[in-house]
């Protein structure tokens, strides 16, 4: 996890000059307020209207020739990146076939090298989750881009004449010029969705996020234009009808065995977040059998309350006994969760309601004393119908009304009541973004409209 930041200063549409310099304090600004996204490095850079900043957590090639902002003046491009690329070794090849010479052994130079062979069409060959920008000096062009799922996060705020985006939304706050009022339709995702506000939405008018899939191109004149560059399918073709329950068994586990070969590329250890379930134990158990040596395996537990256990140490403990990791359990009482429940807040990039929150906040401080990558199971359910909605759609006459009754927290009337006149929508924004997704094309029935919605949206934000 790093952080990226920057400013663009507009150029003025006759004379096609900068209407100004791009604030480096700002950028510094940016940079301080997720120095806890990347503790290990920090750089800036300004040229001109343009102005880069980056924090970072070294996960690929440790060495501080692949510190960012990462230039290219041979190419004319600079880039800051946050994520990881898992293909960039074969990527690298390539482009090295094809007469590319490399400084560094990371990621980011792949990025930034692949965008000088392919254009923007090099997002194609990314397999991975990353947010960057990249900034071409001939054309004075900047491009923002988010991963295929939003794994990694993109915020941005436009003024007349400027430009700024962040990593977090608190980091746009610190550099200070924001409309920090409530922007109403996303107060109504937020009390409809368990807290989600859907791209390119925040919760303040003055900041929007990119959605996932997404390039956004920016002028130097500040004209823009967005396109999403991937989009997952949904529809069942005619093969797939077909596929015998055995053949869908060896293709998932093919599936699976490739996601997590994928995920260890990193020139650190990799741990994993092992709750006990399903999906945790499987990535554990596929990790061992990949290769992966002195795997670290991390549990919490609460205590007990009305009757109900606080942990599920009998299942991770199994789990860690049956592949050998090593086991780290987290035991939190019950006084710690209110101690630390402003740290958790303060970690946010934007307010969140959940019961896990102070527990997986609590949990990542704990591993992070030990390691900087972990994988989880997180995500399984939106992939596999995991959650208690999606059975009821699969006879259903009202899809989005059955969605809506199963899915909500509250309708648009009882919300009206709750709101104060300056924050309630003359609509039901929700209810009107649910129809317009399952009225797409490209899902054969509700629950795969279902899944396409919240594989791309709740998932997403």
């Amino acid at each position: 996890m790093c952080g990226i930041c920057g400013e663009l200063i507009y150029t003025n549409g006759s004379s096609k000059r900068p209407t100004g310099h791009a604030s480096l304090s700002a950028v510094e600004a940016m940079a301080d307020r997720m120095a806890a996204r990347g503790p290990d490095g920090n750089g800036v850079l300004a040229r001109g209207n343009v102005a880069f900043g980056h924090r970072r957590l070294k996960i690929v090639d440790l060495s501080e020739r692949a510190a960012q902002p990462f230039v290219d003046t041979g190419l004319g491009l600079f880039l800051v990146f946050n994520g990881c690329i898992y293909n960039y070794r074969e990527l690298r090849a390539e482009l090295e076939a094809l007469g590319h010479v490399f400084a560094s052994h990371g990621d980011t130079e792949v990025v930034l090298k692949a965008w000088a062979q392919w254009g923007q069409q090099c997002v194609q060959r990314l397999q991975g989750m990353f947010a960057f920008a990249l900034h071409e000096l001939d054309s004075g062009r900047t491009a923002l881009v988010r991963d295929r799922f939003g794994i990694k996060p993109l915020y941005y705020a436009e003024q007349p004449g400027r430009l700024r985006f962040a990593s977090t939304l608190p980091a746009l706050l610190a550099a200070g010029d924001v409309d920090t009022s409530i922007d109403r339709v996303a107060l109504h995702h937020y009390m409809s969705w368990h807290a989600v506000v859907p791209a390119p939405h925040t919760i303040l008018n003055g900041v929007r996020k990119l959605p996932a899939a997404s390039m956004r191109l920016v002028e130097a004149d500040g004209s823009s234009r967005e396109h999403r560059y991937w989009e997952p399918s949904f529809d069942k073709s005619v093969a797939d009808l077909e596929r015998s329950d055995d053949e869908w068994q060896d293709m998932l586990l093919d599936a699976l065995q490739l996601a997590v070969q994928r995920r260890m590329v990193a020139d650190v250890p990799v741990g994993v977040l092992l709750s006990g379930g399903v999906d945790s134990s499987l990535i554990v158990g596929l990790l061992a059998e990949a290769g992966q040596h002195g795997l670290q395996t991390f549990s919490i537990g609460f205590e007990a309350a009305h009757g109900e256990r606080g942990d599920e140490f009998k299942y991770s403990d199994l789990v860690a006994q049956r592949y050998a990791t090593e086991h780290h359990k987290i035991f939190i009482e019950s006084k710690e969760l209110l101690q630390n429940l402003p740290d958790t807040i303060r970690a946010m990039s934007e307010p969140m309601v959940s019961y896990d929150n102070i527990g997986f906040y609590l949990l990542s401080r704990e591993v992070s004393r030990t390691l900087k990558v972990v994988q989880s199971g997180q995500g399984a359910d939106e992939v596999f119908a995991g959650y208690h909605w999606y059975p009821p759609l699969a006879d259903s006459n009202d899809p989005v009304g059955d969605y809506r009754r199963a899915f909500f927290d509250r309708d648009h009337a009882t919300l009206c009541t709750q709101l104060g006149e300056d924050y309630v929508c003359e609509r039901d924004e929700s209810l009107a973004f649910v129809e317009s997704h399952f009225a797409r094309a490209g899902a054969n029935d509700a629950v795969d409209r279902a899944l396409r919605l919240d594989t791309n949206v709740m998932l997403v934000d």
